[in-house]
This record gives structure tokens, sequence and C-alpha cells, in this order.
């Protein structure tokens, strides 16, 4: 790699670490001001992920957080990049600030009079996907724009330095959750997505794909999830189904979707991360599923609620031993209300009451595992508790229905996703759901 000018560029100390660690390292490094921003991360031969650092070393106190604490049980190493990639930023002017150069000179050298109406319509931001970008529904409004289509894409995609170009439209409100795209450059929408060292691909006219979720897909990823048997309710193209079994171990997934174009991008995506064998794909309406008794947990990873799957997800787990429910949930907040703090609640009350106790025991912010003895040293909204325990309240009714005898549950955790628009808060619930022991 060269600068301009013809200079090689300089060397640079990296850290070295599997790619499941690399966003977690990729945050220590930033709130320590340790990260490189001027040069891009590298993939490294052996499939390690290289994070360039700043300065000509790294204290040793930073390296050994990185390996006790943030990536533990994952090498984490320096290294020293001989050609580092620069990164867009610094490249030198944003690519928004490309675009409306170049497409302000290409519409004037058509006879378009170039106003503030049209560089008020540029995109401002995009997604990303390979060659393909993905651009927002309120962008390229104007009447002026359709004269100068199909060419006008061509420029866009040229000044961005893509290849293909699709916007997105509003998610068709059926269950299927298919995005309204089109696509306005480019053959077909099929694209490739890497997540924490997880290989996605999917129709982009077809599928949807939510960046925001990663923090949750981080967390599925290091669940102790070795030798359990799951069953995924809202499957997509593997969202959580991959990081199940790629990264938490799991020794099987039944994978429930009724989107075809979703269900064709799952087995592809199966494949290509070696999978395949260590997961059934249920075709249809979940609520039709003939599996029981069979899961350790359950996700349900549909939003804006995953209601209609409860009864399906209590029937399938272990009538045994019982399991663990993750339900995604979209809880409206109220502004003006303060958070709920925790340590000392009054509310807080003796676990493992039977059989329709709620309890909400709360958790160390940022633990992994299922334990839910922990200490919660991050405020929740009283809305998401509130909503939770109705949840556990619905679920054990349920529970007692499906298995015609009484089960106990706890609140493991209430996890924040992301804000779905203002005021309506992404969350996942935790509940472990247990039959109660014999009495006599």
């Amino acid at each position: 790699m060269e600068r301009e000018g013809g200079e090689p560029a300089a060397a640079v100390v990296a850290v070295v670490t599997e790619p499941r660690f690399a966003q977690r390292c990729r945050e220590y490094l930033e709130k320590e001001k340790l990260l490189d921003r001027q040069h891009r991360a590298a993939k490294m031969p052996d499939g390690t992920v290289a994070l360039p650092v700043l300065g000509e070393a790294l204290p040793e106190r930073h390296l050994w957080q990185l390996r006790n604490r943030v990536a533990p049980g994952g090498p984490c190493a320096l290294t020293r990049l001989p050609a580092p990639v620069p990164s867009r930023k610094a490249q030198g002017g944003s690519p928004a600030r490309r675009l409306c150069l170049e497409v302000s000179r290409w519409v004037e050298a058509r006879g378009v009079t170039w106003s503030s109406e049209l560089e008020a319509d540029l995109p401002r931001s995009w997604q990303r996907h390979g060659d393909l970008l993905l651009l927002s529904e309120n962008c390229f409004q104007a009447k002026q724009w359709r004269d100068l289509e199909p060419e006008l894409w061509e420029i866009v995609a040229s000044a961005l330095g893509a290849q293909r170009l699709a916007r997105r439209g509003r998610v068709s409100p059926g269950g299927t959750r298919t995005p309204a795209v089109t696509l306005l450059l480019g053959g077909d929408g099929w694209v490739e997505h890497v997540d924490n060292g997880i290989r996605y691909t999917f129709d982009i006219t077809r599928c949807m794909f939510s960046f925001g979720n990663i923090t949750e897909k981080l967390r599925v990823a290091s669940l102790p999830c070795a030798g359990q048997v799951l069953v995924d309710l809202y499957a997509g193209i593997g969202y959580f189904t991959l990081p199940f079994l790629v990264h938490a171990g799991a020794a099987f997934v039944h994978a429930c979707e009724w989107n075809p174009h979703a269900v064709v991008a799952l087995k592809r995506n199966l494949e290509i991360n070696g999978v395949a064998d260590r997961c059934q794909i249920h075709f249809g309406d979940n609520r039709k599923l003939k599996l029981s008794d069979i899961a350790d947990r359950v996700n349900l990873g549909l939003i804006p609620s995953s209601e209609e799957g409860w009864r399906t997800a209590c029937r399938v787990l272990r009538k045994d031993a019982g399991g663990i429910l993750h339900i995604h949930q979209n809880v409206e907040s109220f502004p003006g209300r303060h958070l709920q703090s925790s340590g000392n609640s009054e509310t807080e009350k003796e676990p493992w009451l039977c059989p329709q106790q709620m309890i909400s025991n709360q958790w160390e912010s940022g633990a992994s595992g299922d334990s839910g003895r922990k200490v919660l040293s991050a405020a929740i909204k009283p809305e998401w508790h509130r909503w939770a325990e109705s949840a556990e309240t619905r679920i054990v009714t349920l529970l007692q229905e499906v298995h015609g005898e009484p089960w106990k549950t706890q609140i493991l955790r209430i996890q924040p996703v992301k804000s779905y628009a203002p005021h309506v808060d992404h969350i996942v619930l935790d509940l472990e759901c247990r039959p109660c022991p014999p009495v006599g």
C-alpha cells in the first residue's frame, strides 16, 4: 500500500485477536483512546483480526485487560502491519461531500439547474453490503431525478465506490417482514455480510438484515450452549441461529421460518459456515410446529412482539428439565420517567417460589452466562421491568396449560438491544423456566 506521491505507508502496531472477540477489543481500545482510527482493521492469513493501535507499543496493563477480561480464552497478541490500509476518514473528504460534488457537476452538464432542493434530497447515510449500497427511502424523491434515470444511478454508484445500488422502502406489515427494497443498479440483490466472523448471504430485496442487532448477536455468541438443543422460532436468514451454532457451541438448532426467500438464504448460510449438519429447518408457521419436549433454549427473535409464538415455545421446552426463553419485544417508554436503579430494590423476592411467583433478580452489567443471581449495575427503565413481569405471568400460565403441571420461572436478564423508534426500545427478556418438583 502506498500513500499519495509514492511514499510507502509506515508499519503500525496492532492487536491480534479472534473474530468473535474483535468487536469487544475494538470497543475497549476506543474507550481507552488507543484505537488507531487512521488505519483499517486487517484480516490475517490465519483468520484472526488485527486492530491497529496508537504508538509503538501497547502498555502491558492494557494487554493484560484484553487477554483476561475482554477476550478471555482467546489469543491476544501484538503484531506489526507492514502495509496498513488507510481508513476512509484518513483518505480525505467525506463520501457524502464527494457524492454532492460529482452529482451536481453531472446534473448541470445535463442542462439541469442545481438547487438547494436537489442537494437536500441527496442521501447522507447508507448501508454498504460489499459492492452494493442500500440507500434510505427518503432520498432522491424530487421529480427532477426521474428524467435523469437510469444514468443517475451509475454516477451515484461511482461516486460512492459501489457497483450496485438499491433503495430501501418500508417493511411489509405481514408476518414475513419482507423489505420493500428496489434494485436501482445491478443484476441482482444478493450480498454477503460478515458479522463476528460469521458469513451471512441474502437477497437484500427479499430479506431483512439489521445492523442494530449486533450487540444481541455478540451476547448470544457468548452464552453457554455447549451440548444444548435450541429452537429458533423466527430464524430469518440465521441472525441468531448461526451465533448459537458457530460460537456458542449449541449441539443442534431447530430453525423455524415461513418466509421462503429467507429459507433459501438460511440454507446457504448454514452451508458456508459449516454447520448445516447441526441444524434442521422447519418451513412454515411455527404455531403448527410438530416438535415438543426437546429444547434447552428457545429464541423468540421477532419484533414488535413474539407473543404469538409463546405457546409453541412453552411446548418445545424439555418437560423433565425445562430451559431458557429469550423473548424479544418492543417496549414503549414514556419521556420524563426516571430510570429504575437496582441493587437495593424493596420489591425483590425470594427466588424459585412456585408456581407463579414473579422474580426480578438482577445481574452484573456485561456479564455473560445465564446466572440470575448477579447484581445489576446498569439502570433499567420501569416500563421494561413491568413488561417483563407481565410476560412472565403469561408464560407461567401457558406452561401449566401446555404441560398440565406447575412450573417455576425466574427473570435472569432484561437486555436492551437498540432504540427502535422514539420512546420505543427493543429489549430481550431471558426467562428461566423449570418444572416444579413433585410434592410429597
